[in-house]
């Protein structure tokens, strides 16, 4: 097994060649995602196009049948005396519920604390925010590790509204085998 697969997931970059089972996943997952994240999906273009050292995205695949599990962007990433960056994703049906999100945020996770020596992203801080309603997301945070470290009213303009969220982070010296 290399660093980038789990038990029952791998991860792996976006590719052009995505397109069709991502607008797949995505439509056949709209009512599950649609209440807390924009259900786009024939975003994954724009998604490629806006790769670069401020955005890295990682879909999540099933090893058995090549199934996509979820998408995690890793965005807002500043280097220097910062190495922060936040985390958002989206579960898949049918895979959501299953346990493979949680494998495959793993690995993303090990990959952002990586040295870039190692080829990961050098990271020393992640964030999480969720919605406060956001039940399912919030175990996911607190599943991983990430600890609750406040409260920001009005923060992203979703679904026609700006939306409160609640925000988690961990850093490396917390995430357990980090080399931090």
């Amino acid at each position: 097994m290399s660093d980038d697969e789990g038990v029952r997931v791998m991860i792996r970059a976006p590719r052009a060649e995505d397109e069709v089972v991502y607008a797949e996943a995505v439509r056949r997952s709209a009512d599950h995602i649609g209440r807390w994240n924009p259900v786009e999906p024939d975003g994954l273009r724009d998604l490629l196009k806006r790769q670069g050292s401020g955005l890295r995205t990682f879909l999540i695949i099933d090893r058995d049948t090549g199934g996509m599990v979820g998408k995690v962007n890793v965005a807002n990433i500043v280097m220097g005396r910062f190495c922060n960056a936040s985390l958002g994703y989206d579960a898949y049906l049918p895979f959501a519920g299953t346990g493979r999100m949680t494998e495959g945020l793993r690995l993303v996770v090990d990959r952002c604390f990586a040295p870039e020596s190692a080829g990961g992203l050098g990271l020393h801080r992640l964030e999480i925010n969720v919605q406060p309603e956001n039940d399912r997301s919030i175990a996911m945070a607190k599943r991983l590790g990430f600890r609750h470290e406040g409260f920001t009213p009005r923060m992203l303009f979703l679904q026609g509204d700006w939306r409160d969220h609640e925000r988690y982070a961990l850093t490396a010296e917390e995430w357990p085998g980090s080399a931090a």
